[in-house]
């Protein structure tokens, strides 16, 4: 048993390098081909009180979300709803320092599994959850992309294409849920089949908790485009709705940490031609990423701070928390 564990510590360290180096080199391009000096102007109108209300309106947003999954995991059964709170914002704090896609998602839903009365129902709703988050981004790009369309600066360029594909993705993600459930049989397809058709059984809920989810993201947006005018970007709205989700639906792809890069230089090559200047919207990236960052610091704190639980649960957050701890998150000043 000792030797997995050991093997494991050690890749670990090594897929985190390789994300951090990715994002470092995304970035050093970024900013070895833009004038960081106009970058810099940029991050500086931004006023530090705007920062904070961002960073207060996104941690409401985050708690909207743990709303959301606890309704899609939890909702009638013994789990709490604090205690959901708090997987979430642990969940947020592992994104910023665990491998893979679904890092934050397999913390959260570790920390509700063993006093779940439904283990299926909580893997189920993990997943629905994170279908009902893409879908939503899906739906909020397309409709940017609606909005914007036919526009002189919509047409130049590759953004055709782009919308044309987001559309297409859209329906085809409808058709797939529609029909999933008819044909698919085991392995992972199952799975999806299998929560699609649960949950069609409570269409409320499910409906209830797509609308929370694409009001939460919609708002996302909207603090962006908040930080973007402080800055000095002024685009229309409807380009913001197209490149933002769209930038995070690429920016997921575990390659890089948080999406530290990949994320700016995807709004980057989004928005410019539609008007943007780069060097502002790269401004605008780095500074939601620092309300990222901060979030996933905060769940870290918020998990070591509140683990005076029963023994089992604080079995499992101790074990979390040293997971984090060990990585270099949790229990460190930055």
């Amino acid at each position: 048993m000792g030797e997995p564990k050991l093997t494991r510590s050690k890749k670990f360290p090594i897929r985190w390098a390789l994300k951090f180096s990715v994002s470092a080199g995304v970035l050093g391009v970024i900013l070895w081909w833009l004038p960081t000096d106009q970058v810099w102007d940029a991050i500086q109108r931004i006023p530090f009180w705007l920062w904070v209300v961002v960073f207060g309106l996104f941690l409401a947003g985050h708690v909207l979300a743990a709303v959301k999954w606890w309704l899609l995991t939890a909702a009638g059964s013994n789990i709490a709803l604090w205690t959901a709170l708090r997987a979430h914002f642990a969940g947020l704090a592992a994104n910023l320092c665990l491998p893979g896609v679904a890092g934050g998602d397999v913390i959260r839903a570790g920390m509700i599994f063993r006093g779940s009365d439904s283990k299926t129902r909580v893997a189920l709703g993990s997943l629905a959850d994170r279908l009902l988050d893409t879908l939503a981004l899906l739906f909020l790009t397309g409709l940017g992309a609606v909005m914007i369309f036919g526009t002189r600066a919509f047409a130049s360029g590759p953004l055709p294409l782009v919308a044309a594909f987001v559309l297409l993705t859209v329906v085809a993600c409808t058709l797939a849920a529609a029909l999933l459930p008819r044909f698919a049989r085991g392995g992972l397809l199952g799975k999806v089949a299998d929560t699609i058709g649960e949950f069609r059984q409570r269409p409320g809920r499910l409906i209830a908790c797509l609308v929370l989810s694409t009001s939460v993201q919609a708002g996302f947006v909207g603090l962006n485009i908040a930080l973007a005018h402080a800055s000095g970007l002024v685009l229309p709205n409807a380009a913001w709705f197209f490149a933002w989700p769209l930038a995070k639906l690429i920016a997921i792809v575990p390659i890089s940490l948080a999406g530290l890069g990949v994320r700016e230089a995807t709004l980057a090559a989004l928005l410019s031609p539609l008007g943007a200047d780069a060097a502002r919207v790269v401004a605008v990236g780095l500074i939601w990423q620092a309300v990222l960052f901060a979030t996933g610091l905060l769940g870290g704190l918020m998990l070591l701070l509140t683990t005076n639980r029963s023994s089992a649960q604080r079995g499992t957050d101790t074990a979390i928390a040293d997971r984090l701890s060990s990585q270099g998150l949790a229990g460190r000043e930055r």
